[in-house]
């Protein structure tokens, strides 16, 4: 059985105020002869004396309506503090929820700070790379267009007289790795563009040759040449004079040979025309 102890002002007196009230009850009932007549015969015959309370059977209903108080004042007590454990309890859940829920707010918003500073650096290095990238073309493109603007023929106003792939038994693989420019002896031989010498000698059926690096990686050839004006690891420039022109080696005349070629070596060759033409030479 569960009782509920009142609180506050209305909360039951203790047990010395209801000892007491109960102690003035029994004396108020004495005095109006109520006990007297709850009494045993043999004690009302006896004139003139009031019995006392522990002459009768009230001290016993003291007595167990007080162990009964007491009873009802522990189990009040052991509730009063269950509901207070509860209340605490409950108090303290509330406060780790909230703090919960805060920290889990304040890690959301660090998250969606942290991925919008990765998609912001992300941009930007997007935007770097394109940067580059632009930047690059574009030097790329203005290196080229140098590169086109720089380059001239190799003997100032002369022509092709033998094209390019012509057959024919002067030539040991049966046609033509270069072209033929109109040069009498003498003339000046300049680079087409800049460059580094890379080869400067005798060249065998090619006489006295030179043989350059261009700057865009290609090798440019000159021979048949009557003297050699550069060496080995010079660099030079676009239209600067690296020889004069004869008829060394195998030839039947003074004339230029000129190759154009993707290594230093016979056999590489591209169409010389073509490659002076992309490069905006005229011829």
């Amino acid at each position: 059985m569960a009782f509920t102890r009142a609180t506050g002002k209305h909360r039951a007196p203790k047990r010395l105020t209801r000892t007491g009230a109960k102690a003035l009850g029994v004396a108020t009932l004495a005095t109006t002869g109520v006990i007297g007549s709850l009494a045993s015969p043999a004690l009302a015959a006896d004139a003139g004396k009031a019995p006392a309370a522990t002459e009768t059977g009230l001290s016993q209903i003291l007595t167990i309506e007080n162990a009964l108080a007491d009873r009802i004042d522990a189990q009040a007590d052991v509730q009063q503090e269950q509901a207070d454990t509860a209340e605490r309890e409950a108090a303290a859940a509330a406060e780790a929820k909230k703090e919960a829920a805060a920290k889990k707010k304040a890690a959301a918003r660090k998250a969606a700070a942290k991925a919008a500073a990765a998609k912001a650096k992300a941009a930007a290095a997007k935007e770097a790379d394109a940067a580059r990238d632009a930047s690059a073309r574009a030097t790329r493109s203005t290196a080229r267009t140098s590169l086109g603007a720089s380059y001239q023929l190799p003997i100032a106003g002369s022509y092709v007289t033998t094209g390019y792939k012509s057959s024919g038994a002067l030539w040991s693989s049966g046609s033509h790795s270069g072209i033929d420019f109109h040069a009498a002896s003498g003339s000046s031989v300049v680079a087409v563009g800049a460059g580094t010498v890379v080869e400067a000698g005798w060249g065998g059926a090619y006489g006295n040759n030179v043989v350059l690096r261009m700057a865009d990686g290609t090798y440019t050839q000159y021979g048949h040449l009557s003297s050699i004006g550069v060496s080995v690891g010079q660099s030079v420039g676009a239209g600067q004079r690296i020889g004069f022109s004869g008829s060394t080696g195998n030839s039947t005349g003074p004339h230029l040979h000129f190759e154009a070629r993707t290594t230093p070596s016979y056999g590489s060759d591209l169409d010389p025309i073509a490659y002076l033409r992309a490069h905006g030479v005229g011829v």
